[in-house]
């Protein structure tokens, strides 16, 4: 008996609160990311039924820390998570997506154009590669790397008084400990752990922010 292909998951209400009026833009990429992305590689078999929950919500919630008309960094977009949900949610903040595999870059402009986002650069490349070419008030990363070699490739792209906003998991606090020699190092203020969607979404996220000197 052959296994029912996994279905994607029906569209969360909280999407329309979340997204608002840019909410038809964010189906269509969520309905184009269900249908290439496992053929491209960007997500595994198995993310269909929780698409909605565990990735597009689980980056829109990022939105509202973003500064009004500011410019922003995503290290390692891959799939466009959480670079462009953040660029679809807020209009008004240039994405610049940074991610050094070509077939990912590829997907990351293609998408960017048919969706009509005029707020994205898509760059190729590794962050410490353009850390002299970048300069922005936010960088956001998702499931790159532990927060002790995360920090050191993100804070060159930041300028003064600017912030790292990283999501993170649940074990986000052993993570800090474990960095906490480079915190001190690279001189980070304001070190916060933010829980995000509370009451919103179905899964919350954890954000490490901090304020680069």
């Amino acid at each position: 008996m052959t296994e029912a292909s996994p279905v994607l998951e029906a569209e969360p209400a909280a999407a329309a609160t979340l997204f608002g009026d840019r909410v038809d833009v964010a189906r269509s990429f969520t309905n184009e990311l269900a249908r290439r992305g496992e053929e491209l590689g960007l997500i595994g078999p198995l993310e269909l039924p929780r698409l909605w929950t565990r990735h597009i919500l689980n980056s829109a919630v990022l939105a509202p820390l973003l500064e009004a008309r500011g410019r922003v960094a995503d290290v390692g977009s891959g799939a466009g998570l959480p670079g462009l949900v953040l660029a679809i949610a807020r209009p008004d903040v240039h994405l610049t997506l940074i991610e050094p595999m070509e077939r990912r870059v590829d997907w990351l402009t293609s998408e960017a154009e048919r969706l009509g986002l005029d707020n994205v650069t898509v760059v190729r490349a590794r962050a410490e590669d353009v850390a002299d070419d970048i300069v922005v008030d936010q960088v956001t990363a998702r499931a790159v790397s532990a927060l002790s070699k995360l920090i050191p490739l993100t804070v060159p792209l930041v300028r003064s008084g600017g912030q790292l906003i990283l999501m993170k998991g649940a074990r986000v606090d052993e993570e800090i400990e474990k960095a906490r020699k480079v915190i001190l190092r690279k001189r980070l203020a304001d070190v916060e752990v933010l829980e995000l969607g509370v009451g919103v979404v179905e899964e919350t996220t954890r954000v490490f922010r901090a304020t680069v000197d």
